[in-house]
């Protein structure tokens, strides 16, 4: 089972039903119980960064988060979700992340192009990763994004895949079991599914 983690600020019924699609059970919830015995958890998240932290820590979740990605199970957060993964951001300064990943969040520089960043651009892998399994063999991956802010690791290694706006930046990381995607797999077409389904894989599921 894959707890999709309820704190108040992400688009739950979407990643829900894109769990579904694939043939995987996740159910969305907020108790701390579920969430430590789920094979995997996703953290959502929509809106600014500031105010997800502020809804987790008004949750209680944070100890359970913490714990789950401690767990070594797989751990998985989508779009601002993957920006709380960091340690700060500059959107909501003052404000720290979970430092799950060592790096900060960033707003996209003002490069003539058009911010938020919305719409489809394309991934570039820069690891062999199980979440792109079936995707990194040649041919180009497409996700959909809606963002203004980016992150930034400190580690080259936690890079998963680099996308252009601009500028390059990590359009998705992993460090062992905790991985993070920029974009909306649930909203990403076949190649969204995959990555869905390569987790539920991960977590002993489909």
């Amino acid at each position: 089972m894959i707890a999709i983690i309820d704190y108040q600020a992400g688009n739950l019924r979407s990643v829900e039903l894109a769990f579904a699609r694939v043939g995987a059970r996740a159910v969305i919830t907020g108790d701390p119980a579920v969430i430590a015995a789920a094979d995997g958890a996703v953290l959502p998240g929509v809106g600014a960064f500031g105010d997800a932290m502020d809804a987790l820590r008004r949750s209680g979740l944070i100890p359970a988060i913490r714990a789950f990605a401690g767990s070594g199970r797989p751990f998985l957060g989508i779009c601002l979700g993957m920006q709380a993964l960091f340690d700060e951001s500059e959107e909501g300064r003052g404000t720290r992340g979970l430092g799950l990943i060592p790096g900060q969040v960033r707003r996209l520089p003002d490069c003539g192009l058009k911010i938020p960043h919305i719409g489809w651009n394309s991934l570039a892998p820069q690891k062999k990763s199980p979440l792109l399994g079936g995707l990194d063999q040649g041919g180009e991956i497409y996700a959909y994004f809606v963002h203004s802010y980016a992150c930034c690791p400190d580690g080259e290694e936690d890079v998963l895949t680099v996308t252009e706006y601009g500028i390059p930046f990590a359009s998705a990381v992993e460090r062992g079991n905790v991985m993070g995607v920029q974009f909306h797999p649930e909203k990403s077409g076949d190649d969204g599914q995959r990555m869905l389904s390569n987790f539920a894989a991960m977590t002993g599921g489909r």
